[in-house]
Formats: structure tokens, C-alpha cells, sequence
């Protein structure tokens, strides 16, 4: 059964430039010939090695309502008592956040939440919405008894909210936000919840350069890994006190291991993953030393098909119930077709024991 919470009506959005791009090309190159038309919309060949890893998905989620470039981020939250009731929370950024359960069926559907990106700590979660006047945060609690979200409160970002991670600080045990633009600008805000009451305070911002989105904070280590889609990964501190300072993590083209778009970037257990959306896989690294691992991709396979054009992305090394007792790995498919469902985008679930496998 499915739970609607209406929050305003939805507006028209416009697809990623990137996918933009390729349409225009299209338009383009429609009256040359096929052969030469085909090799013009082929995307330039990744520097890096081939994929050494190929994985395929055991659940997929019920299709977001919206078509076209619409469904892009996932965040997995476990259930405290009862890990088959573990749940995904995911963005369908063309007008309403959704909850899926560990099966890939729809729970709740929040319309009126533009949320591109989506974030959670704890049972807070927080969607970025790109579409509200100027940027906002939505912030909810998740009901452990229900597993459905309530709103709390909506947050005036200082940025246009696109990219967003949560991050608990392993010092003073607050909870901070992290909106980021595709402009480059970067803003941090404490959160603090008590009961069904958040205050929000702006304590930082920066610009990054060039257009940002994925991130990822590491409560254990205090690093912010902030995605340059064209450029590659940087690390940053993230407390509210680091300043700008940063240090390359992995780049783009020529002498790293990423294609344009960088998009998610997410943890679980002693690994790193961040998607490459423009060579449709994925790129793996060690969390301690963070040294380059390897990479993979999510392969067409029986129950589901495969993750390719990828935004956003999460992964979990906890105990998600009887099909994920060592955890998941999920992905936004930007092309859904068979077998599964198949039409409009959805979120496809790789045990992720079938990932580390490949990367011990």
C-alpha cells in the first residue's frame, strides 16, 4: 500500500547539461549517415583500464512516476531492530521523494519534493531541492514502526540545493548538512533536532570551482569527498572549521581513474565507490589508504537489468535482512529496460558481497 504527503504541486524540470548535450548532438548529426552519426555520439574513450568486475543486480525498485531524467539519488537506512524491515529512500527529482522497501516496492511517495539528491543519519533524513525558491532542504524523521517519512521542517539554502551528504561530527556529535550547486558553491549547516523540532544554522561556504554534486562525509575519519563533475573527487575536513583547503582524491581523463560525469560517491566497510556516469561503472578504493582498487560495473542479469548513465548512488555493509545480510549496493539506472520492470528510471539492489568479492 502506497502513502501520499502532498507538499506542493510539481514543475518542469529540465534534463542534466550532459544529457542535455547529447540530445542536441542528436538533433545534430540526424542528417548525416548512420555510420557517421553513430560515431559522433559515442563518448570518448575512458583513460583509464577496461572494467576488471562485472556484477549483477538481485532486486530492482518499482519505476519512479515521473519519465525521462528523473529518478537520481538513493540512501539506504537499516532498521534498528529488524533488518528485513531496512528500507531506501530515493529522489524522483521531477517532483516527489520515495521509501521502497528491501523488495524494490514503493512504501511511501512524498509528491511535491523536487529532491535531487537525498541524505540520512540516524532516523533524520534530508532531501536537496533544487526547484524550491532558491534552494532548500527538506528534513524528516523515519518512523521505525511505519517506515514512512515526516516532514519537520523546510531549510532556505544560500545555494541552489543539487548535490547533498549528511555528516556527523565524531567530535561534538552534531549533525551537518552539505547543499552543494552546480555553480561550485558548497554550504555546510548544523542541524539540530530535538523531537519533531530542527533549528538551522548556516556555519560555512565556499566555491569549489567548477559544478558539483555528488559527495560523500566519513563520520570515522572527519573528510568531506566533494565530486567536480568534470575534474574528478577532492577531500576537504568537514567540520565547520576546516576551511578550504583540499587535496585531489582521484581525477578525470589522463592519469586518473574517473569519466565525466563524476556523479555519487558513497562508503561501506573498508571501501570507497564512486560512479562514473560518462563509462557507465564504477570505481573502487581502499578507505584507509584510499588507494585505487579497481572498477566494475552493474551487468544485465536475470532478476534485473543493468545500471548504466548513473547519478546517484549508496551503499550499506550492515545487515539488511535475509537478501542483504552483509549488505547492498544501489544504483540509479538511468535506462530502465528488461528484465524487471522497464520504462521509467528506477534504482536497481547488488548484494555487495558480489562487489567485494572482486576487490579483497
Amino acid at each position: 500500500m502506497s502513502f501520499t504527503v502532498s507538499l506542493r504541486t510539481a514543475s518542469p524540470r529540465t534534463a542534466s547539461p550532459r544529457k542535455a548535450s547529447l540530445r542536441a548532438a542528436s538533433l545534430r548529426t540526424a542528417a548525416l549517415p548512420a555510420a557517421v552519426a553513430a560515431a559522433l555520439l559515442l563518448p570518448a574513450a575512458p583513460a583509464q583500464a577496461a572494467v576488471a568486475a562485472s556484477v549483477t543486480a538481485t532486486v530492482e525498485t518499482a519505476p519512479v512516476s515521473h519519465s525521462g531524467d528523473a529518478a537520481d539519488d538513493p540512501a539506504i537506512w537499516a532498521h534498528p531492530s529488524d533488518p528485513a524491515k531496512s528500507v531506501v529512500v530515493a529522489t524522483d527529482k521531477k517532483g516527489a521523494l520515495e521509501v521502497y522497501d528491501m523488495a524494490g516496492a514503493r512504501i511511501q511517495r512524498i509528491d511535491g519534493d523536487h529532491g535531487n539528491n537525498v541524505d540520512l543519519r540516524g532516523d533524520i533524513v534530508v532531501s536537496a531541492d533544487d526547484e524550491a525558491a532558491g534552494g532548500s532542504l527538506h528534513v524528516y524523521r523515519i518512523d521505525p514502526a511505519t517506515r514512512k517519512l515526516k516532514l519537520l521542517k523546510d531549510v532556505p539554502t544560500e545555494v541552489t540545493a543539487h548535490g547533498l551528504c549528511l555528516y556527523t561530527s565524531p567530535s561534538s556529535g552534531k549533525l551537518y548538512a552539505f547543499p552543494n550547486s552546480t555553480s561550485g558553491r558548497v554550504e555546510q549547516w548544523e542541524l539540530a533536532v530535538s523531537g519533531d523540532t530542527v533549528k538551522a544554522t548556516s556555519v560555512r561556504l565556499w566555491d569549489a570551482g567548477s559544478a558539483v554534486e555528488g559527495c560523500y562525509a566519513d563520520d570515522s575519519t572527519g573528510k568531506l569527498y566533494l565530486g567536480e563533475e568534470d575534474v574528478g573527487v577532492w577531500t576537504y575536513g568537514a567540520e565547520p572549521s576546516s576551511g578550504t583547503a583540499r587535496t585531489k582524491f582521484d581525477s578525470v581523463g589522463s592519469g586518473g581513474h574517473l569519466t565525466a560525469d563524476v556523479e555519487g560517491i558513497t562508503a561501506a566497510g573498508n571501501r570507497i565507490y564512486v560512479s562514473s556516469q560518462g563509462s557507465n561503472d564504477f570505481t573502487v578504493y581502499d578507505r584507509a589508504s584510499r588507494a585505487y582498487l579497481g572498477r566494475f560495473a552493474v551487468a544485465n542479469g536475470t532478476a534485473a537489468d543493468d545500471c548504466e548513465d548513473t547519478d546517484g548512488i549508496d551503499a550499506s555493509a550492515a545487515n539488511l535482512g535475509p537478501a542483504f545480510p552483509q549488505g547492498v549496493f544501489v544504483c540509479q539506472d538511468g535506462s530502465n529496460g528488461a528484465p524487471g520492470t522497464s520504462g521509467n528510471q528506477n534504482f536497481k539492489y547488488v548484494p555487495l558481497q558480489r562487489i567485494t568479492a572482486n576487490f579483497a
